[in-house]
């Protein structure tokens, strides 16, 4: 239990004015549900081997697709950055993924209309 990521209490209530009001039922604690997304998306998880300290992987994953259509976390990087204020220096990260070869094809076959300006692929 030593390797989870846990949220404080202290920072929850800092981001909690961001969390959309719950309707009808009250949903689960946010500490361990928000505390689980994070601990997934840090280490690459599947949704499915999130600790079960967490609670259920489902809850998890439901919550984490909800708030990010209603962009939830977009206004809590927003609203932790903001506070910040003008940072003092500014870093560009020059990391870089290789395509397989073949995702050159995708181009070709008009998978990418807007890119490409191709018609789409019946």
């Amino acid at each position: 239990m030593a390797d989870l990521f846990w949220l404080t209490r202290a920072q929850i209530r800092r981001i909690a004015p961001l969390f959309p009001l719950s309707h009808g039922v009250p949903r689960v604690d946010d500490q361990p549900v928000v505390s689980g997304i994070l601990h997934v998306i840090r280490n690459g998880l599947c949704w499915r081997d999130a600790p079960a300290a967490y609670g259920p992987h489902k809850i998890l994953y439901n919550r984490f697709v909800r708030w990010s259509l209603l962009g939830v976390f977009n206004r809590i990087f927003a609203g932790l950055a903001g506070r910040a204020g003008e940072p003092e220096r500014l870093m560009i990260d020059a990391t870089h993924l290789k395509a397989h070869r073949t995702a050159a094809s995708l181009l070709k076959k008009g998978m990418f209309p807007a890119v490409w300006g191709a018609p789409r692929a019946a």
